[in-house]
């Protein structure tokens, strides 16, 4: 899938509609639709690189924005003291269903590993 088909790629364009809670010039982050906890954002970066396996596409300092993003949307969303989780599904068998990276910010409640 190339970044026209992206349903990703589409958000950080405005083509479609999602609940932003971060919004700089290289990383995107919004509510996933289907949350699985009382917190749970998505941290994406606004180039279109497929999975963890291509992050090294990425400028340094936009991989390295990824987690400070994710660190203060837990803190914004009140989920930063308490613990969150932050997790990268990489690949079919991790259950990554968006082939655009994409970093899942989990909290309000006790997280386990699956």
């Amino acid at each position: 899938m190339d970044e026209r088909d992206c349903i990703f790629c589409k958000i950080a364009r405005g083509e479609l509609d999602a609940e932003v809670v971060h919004d700089e010039d290289e990383v995107l982050a919004f509510k996933d639709i289907n949350g699985r906890a009382p917190v749970h954002v998505l941290v994406i970066p606004r180039q279109h690189v497929a999975s963890l396996e291509e992050v090294t596409s990425l400028p340094e300092r936009v991989a390295r924005r990824l987690f400070e993003v994710s660190s203060e949307v837990a803190a914004k969303l009140g989920v930063g003291e308490s613990g969150y989780a932050v997790r990268i599904n990489n690949g079919p068998d991790a259950g990554q269903e968006i082939f655009h990276l994409h970093l899942h910010v989990l909290g309000g409640e006790s997280i386990g590993m699956p």
